[in-house]
């Protein structure tokens, strides 16, 4: 016997937004607790040094060089068959910035030679303000 004959059946539904909560605060709690390196465009290991952080600085052209010998300009990978190219490079990089600074952070297992080719290259350009980063040895 159906008594319930007369009665449509509720369609079935799926709630949501319970789901979409969730999915939230598991969203904020990964881009809070998320670290970024600025060092994501090339696998390096910094030398390590005591020195006092110096500020940043808004005319700073951050120059990476892994131990392979691959270059990044400003977090654009760069290849270049001569130094001139490369010279090329750091100017573009440059623009109109007032006296710009080179910063070098080169893998402590990087060639003498990448290093050299990057101060070379910049003293091309007319870049003559160059330093270098280090890791903290006090970690």
């Amino acid at each position: 016997m159906n008594f319930q004959r007369g009665r449509e059946k509720e369609p079935l539904e799926i709630n949501l937004v319970p789901m979409i909560d969730v999915m939230l605060v598991i969203l904020i709690f990964l881009m809070i607790t998320t670290t970024y390196s600025k060092y994501t465009e090339l696998q390096i290991n910094l030398p390590t040094a005591d020195v006092e952080k110096q500020p940043d600085r808004p005319n700073e052209i951050a120059v990476l060089v892994d131990a392979q010998g691959q270059y990044v300009v400003n977090s654009a990978r760069i290849t270049f068959s001569s130094v001139e190219q490369f010279s090329a490079e750091l100017k573009r990089a440059a623009g109109e910035a007032k006296e710009p600074i080179i910063v070098i952070s080169a893998d402590a297992k990087a060639s003498h030679e990448s290093v050299v080719r990057v101060m070379w290259a910049a003293q091309m350009a007319g870049l003559g303000q160059i330093t270098f980063t280090t890791e903290s040895a006090s970690k």
